[in-house]
């Protein structure tokens, strides 16, 4: 099973450059924008993690930028989990025009498990895999 969610962004005047065009490094405020939407759908958000004693952060982003996008376009960030095993969520992201479905940018996040001290989780809390069999995927 392969849980989605998709949201929408129109992207504002601040987030472009010079030349008109979005930023690179605003790319990463919309992952988190498609993180956090991610999480309210499907029940597994920021203060989810915290209630249970945990927080996320990330320690991986990759980004492949495919197509340029400009100021007062709407974008759709969709963004998709992928299962793993490990103490650690991984999602896969593309923004797509809304216009033209061109993809504008791919890309993949990596986060751990820390408890509320900041120390490393080895294994998944019980929290999460108890989330992951009441979306079906264990």
């Amino acid at each position: 099973m392969i849980l989605t969610d998709r949201k929408e962004i129109i992207v504002r005047f601040s987030e472009v450059d010079s030349m008109g065009i979005v930023w690179h490094g605003n790319y990463v405020k919309y992952l988190e924008d498609g993180r956090e939407s991610f999480g309210k759908k499907f029940g597994i958000g920021y203060l989810d993690m915290f209630a249970n004693g945990t927080m996320t952060p990330l320690v991986k982003v990759d980004i492949d930028y495919k197509n340029l996008v400009e100021y007062g376009e709407t974008l759709i960030v969709e963004t998709s989990y992928e299962n793993c095993d490990s103490a650690k969520i991984i999602l896969n992201y593309k923004i797509y025009k809304k216009s033209d479905n061109k993809v504008a940018v791919t890309a993949r996040t990596i986060q751990v498990f820390v408890n509320l001290q900041r120390e490393l989780l080895l294994y998944p809390p019980t929290f999460f895999t108890d989330w992951k069999k009441s979306v079906g995927i264990l």
